[in-house]
């Protein structure tokens, strides 16, 4: 069987916001992106490292034999690393998601609420599941999963990288196979906050390109955004 490529394109943008620390790279088949916590320059140093850190764990060995867990603690690390040089930086802190693939099948993990979904045949295959106080509020039964974008509480999170705490990732149980077609959309919560995952497949089944359906998602987003929304990152990839 021949190996499947990969097509991506991304964004990240301030928003309505004065500083964007938000943070999204990719090399060969690992792409990672983060959302910084922390501010006064805490968030945007948060997510770099750790996607710098990530990329270097993962992005140079072989595709699928490097641990997505291993790589989340070695950002981990390299956070507190940085928090114990600079006082000041103590209480930044970042959400984290990974997607890797070995050209025939894909593994992804994540912690916090920047999401990955997963499109087979143009529509939603998968998502992960954020890490915060209203996704355990959907799991207890007390809220439906479409509330979660406006809850009151949306931004209390339950896992994050640059706590004392080691971080737990959720990983996806085993490799997923790969097929042409296939679509990946990682993004921070400033992104999937004002685009539904209705929208995202609407968009998809419009677009030949990756950077056609990230443009069409960013313009339903900003027009659909409060003035002084989020820092907004994604990365779209194609599987072909």
């Amino acid at each position: 069987m021949s190996r499947l490529a990969f097509t991506t394109a991304r964004i990240s943008h301030a928003g309505g916001r004065e500083y964007n620390e938000d943070c999204c790279a990719y090399r060969g088949a690992c792409w990672v992106l983060a959302d910084g916590l922390g501010g006064h320059g805490g968030g945007e140093v948060a997510s770099r490292l750790a996607v710098q850190s990530v990329l270097g764990t993962l992005a140079d060995t072989p595709p699928l034999a490097g641990s997505i867990e291993q790589a989340v603690q070695a950002a981990n690390r390299a956070l507190h690393a940085e928090q114990q040089k600079s006082p000041a930086l103590e209480r930044m802190r970042t959400t984290l998601v990974i997607l890797v693939s070995d050209g025939s099948a894909a593994r992804w993990g994540h912690v916090g609420d920047s999401r990955l979904y997963y499109f087979r045949g143009g529509r939603l295959a998968a998502q992960t599941e954020d890490h915060s106080v209203p996704q355990a509020m959907v799991k207890a039964g007390e809220i439906r999963a479409a509330d979660i974008r406006h809850h009151e509480d949306r931004n209390r999170l339950l896992r994050t990288l640059g706590n004392d705490e080691e971080p737990r990732p959720t990983l996806v149980p085993a490799p997923v196979p790969l097929a042409p077609g296939d679509a990946f959309l990682l993004c921070t919560d400033g992104f999937w906050e004002y685009v539904t995952e209705t929208q995202m497949e609407i968009e998809l089944a419009k677009a030949a390109d990756p950077d056609t359906w990230l443009r069409n998602m960013t313009r339903r987003l900003v027009k659909q955004a409060e003035p002084e929304h989020d820092n907004y990152t994604a990365l779209a990839v194609f599987v072909h």
